[in-house]
């Protein structure tokens, strides 16, 4: 979005619905990586590939979403935020066929591409909008709509599991799964704000490097990402390895980890609304280091399993807040947004890899020691989420529905 766009006038319905609208989006979007991970095993057969050719391929969703992100702000730019974003959900949920049309690594690693970088565009599209959201309402939503990107893809996870143990094809469960949720993305999309550029503002550049704004507060959300990557794919390895638990009880740590994260980011809002972005994040990263030293000097899995919750707990509003921070860290929202998530998206996608070179060279305990001093990166970083804590709007957040005037 650019700045012609705070100027725009909202009822107070119109904002409400727009809000319910923007969360619905969240859902749509993280049901497509939902549905997308439980097939992963069926892609793999199906391309015929191994495990290391598939360990490549899935770089290529990163990559894709890396290169087109900045892409946002000029189809913003152009079409208008409703309508580009619109398109750009669309494009998301429908790249879900792809991956399970791929015969070999190539088209796979192909079709992945495309995937990641439809993700990555409407990401920043709709987290820009939310910011926007935000901003009228004058209270904290973004870790909520975080949060319901979470319960979307628990919902699409939850669906892909009865799909795969039903053994139908992941071609008709993904086309199934891609024509409802484009119809769902669509519907929502009706009712997000419709905001324009000035006819004679010039469009951003399609390709442009991000403010140093955003690469400041990137940089934090680098360390949140970095964490939650780790904790996710090597948690399970941790405690079965390090502390000789089950399979079971170590496969159970993970999920709880996720769901630990969704519950935190949709109660985070309160949280800020309390007590700011910086004191939230500050806090979140001091219960995140001490997770993370409980993990490193546990002697039992159960205390390892509470470190990794309260590591959870720790980092889950960071990267909500970072994108708000920065929507409002400059005059170029969805370029700084852009920069953000392109630094977050790399930390995810190098984290997985990090860890598991680290640990070959080392220990697991030596990686997860890294992971704790990223989290404790947080409590000296988080100053730079400032922008994240609003003030109060000087034309008012929305207007009562009688007073509304038209806008674009």
């Amino acid at each position: 979005m650019t700045t012609t766009s705070t100027a725009t006038v909202f009822s107070t319905s119109e904002v409400r619905r727009a809000r319910y609208a923007i969360a619905a989006v969240f859902t749509v979007h993280g049901s497509v990586t939902g549905s997308f991970a439980t097939r992963v095993p069926w892609i793999q057969d199906h391309a015929g590939v191994s495990a290391g050719q598939l360990g490549l391929a899935l770089a290529f969703p990163a990559i894709g979403a890396s290169v087109a992100m900045p892409l946002a702000g000029a189809v913003s730019h152009r079409f208008g935020a409703r309508t580009a974003l619109r398109g750009l959900l669309a494009l998301w949920t429908l790249a879900l066929i792809l991956p399970a049309l791929a015969p070999n690594l190539l088209t796979l690693c192909a079709a992945l591409f495309v995937y990641g970088a439809s993700a990555g565009v409407s990401d920043v599209a709709m987290n820009a909008l939310g910011v926007e959201v935000e901003n009228r309402l004058d209270k904290s939503i973004m870790s909520g709509l975080h949060g319901m990107w979470s319960v979307g893809a628990l919902l699409g996870s939850a669906a892909g599991t009865v799909a795969a143990h039903a053994g139908t094809d992941a071609r008709l469960h993904h086309v199934i799964a891609a024509v409802v949720l484009t119809l769902l993305g669509l519907i929502a999309c009706q009712w997000v704000f419709d905001l324009r550029s000035e006819p004679d503002e010039e469009p951003p550049p399609r390709f442009a490097l991000p403010p140093r704004s955003a690469l400041i507060i990137g940089a934090v959300g680098f360390c949140a990402v970095f964490a939650e990557g780790a904790s996710l794919d090597w948690s399970a390895v941790y405690l079965r390895d390090t502390l000789d638990s089950s399979a079971g009880l170590a496969a159970v740590a993970t999920t709880a980890f996720a769901l630990t994260m969704a519950i935190a980011r949709i109660a985070g809002d309160r949280v800020v609304d309390r007590f700011g972005a910086v004191r939230t994040v500050r806090a979140g990263g001091v219960l995140a280091t001490v997770g993370g030293v409980l993990v490193v000097t546990a002697p039992h899995v159960a205390l390892a399993m509470c470190g990794f919750g309260m590591m959870g707990l720790g980092i889950a509003v960071v990267v909500p807040l970072a994108f708000a921070a920065a929507g409002r860290s400059g005059p170029k929202p969805a370029q700084a947004i852009a920069g953000v998530a392109t630094i977050t998206y790399t930390s995810g996608l190098i984290a997985p890899s990090a860890i598991g070179s680290l640990a070959e060279a080392t220990s697991l305990v030596v990686s997860f020691g890294l992971v704790t001093a990223l989290a404790f990166g947080l409590v000296l970083g988080a100053g730079v989420l400032r922008a994240g804590d609003r003030k109060p709007m000087s034309q008012g957040a929305a207007v009562p529905d009688a007073a509304a005037g038209p806008h674009a």
